[in-house]
């Protein structure tokens, strides 16, 4: 009896053991059992909702996803909607989101009930970068142009950016309060909407990202006349940056995915490896030569670093935002 006793406790324990063994190997083989809701932080047109669809579509010409990813636009209260929809999806494995730098700015200048800390970084595939531009059939040719015609506007000058606290309206005040003048700003909802409303003449300049005025840039229809960023960009190497003309203003744009909080070990790891195989697509690599993005991939607890030391120096450009107003 004692014998057989022994003999059932020890093919317990290997099957415990078994099935510890088992549980790493169950997590790297997750994979989605329905379509995947791919969640953008902004409306349609602009330079976050062209990238997500971008993503899917690569996604699904390579084969990356065994599951349909499906983009979901909810740029509503400049990104909060998105935040709040991510955050009532804890521990799902079928939700992702594109995020820009409202994935910050949000949360600090409105109380939503959200701490980015919580959410589970995925990857970060490209850093965006911001140029000044102008109507092709202004007069504006250069910087001292610009802020020539700006102050003699005396303040009526209009610079079209998306919403209001979001990035664009950042570097808005950066270059108000690096120049001494003084923009109305008029928010769309989108980047798209915003590049349109310069070509129409709605409003005279804006930041928009390269990806943005792209099409109007290479219809002869929109003039860049800075970028800020620390070097030129290989897409436009005669365009100067603000640093190399005496104004150290650099501000770029994060665009990378993250998960709701408790996201599954699974999960985490398909996604992570999905996006790190788009990262090395031909496409991929086409792109962000073509609309002027660095490709800088990043994953896990450095991502979470990175987001983190983002968000203390997006609220200590808002706090000056607000001292100056």
């Amino acid at each position: 009896m004692t014998q057989h006793l022994t003999r059932r406790a020890s093919l317990a324990l290997m099957s415990a053991a078994a099935l510890t063994a088992a549980a790493p190997a169950l997590a790297d083989d997750w994979k989605p059992i329905k379509p995947v809701e791919m969640v953008i932080m902004a409306g349609q047109g602009g330079g976050a909702d062209q990238l997500a669809r971008l993503f899917q579509a690569i996604i699904q010409k390579q084969g990356l996803s065994r599951m349909p990813i499906l983009p979901v636009n909810k740029g509503g209260g400049s990104g909060a909607e998105a935040l709040r929809y991510l955050k009532d999806r804890e521990g799902d494995a079928h939700t992702i989101m594109a995020t820009l730098n409202s994935y910050y700015t949000t949360p600090l200048r409105t109380d939503i009930g959200v701490d980015i800390a919580e959410f589970t970084p995925i990857a970060r595939m490209a850093l965006d970068s911001f140029v000044l531009w102008v109507s092709a059939d202004s007069d504006i040719h250069s910087l001292d142009d610009y802020v020539a015609a700006v102050k003699e506007a005396g303040g009526s000058w209009k610079m079209g950016g998306t919403g209001t606290g979001q990035e664009d309206s950042l570097v808005t005040a950066m270059l108000e309060k690096e120049f001494g003048i003084d923009v109305t700003y008029v928010p769309y909802k989108g980047g798209g909407d915003v590049a349109t409303a310069l070509i129409g003449g709605h409003v005279s300049s804006t930041v928009n990202n390269p990806a943005e005025q792209m099409g109007f840039y290479r219809a002869g229809k929109s003039r860049p006349i800075a970028a800020l960023t620390a070097e030129r960009l290989t897409r436009f190497p005669d365009l100067p940056t603000f640093t190399e003309l005496g104004h150290p203003l650099v501000y770029t744009m994060q665009r990378s995915f993250v998960g709701p909080k408790d996201m599954p070990a699974g999960a985490v790891d398909y996604y992570t490896g999905m996006f790190r195989q788009l990262s090395q697509t031909e496409q991929w690599r086409t792109y962000t030569e073509e609309q002027a993005l660095l490709a800088d991939f990043l994953t896990g607890e450095a991502l979470q670093d990175y987001f983190l030391e983002e968000r203390d120096k997006h609220a200590e450009i808002l706090r000056g935002m607000a001292s100056s107003s």
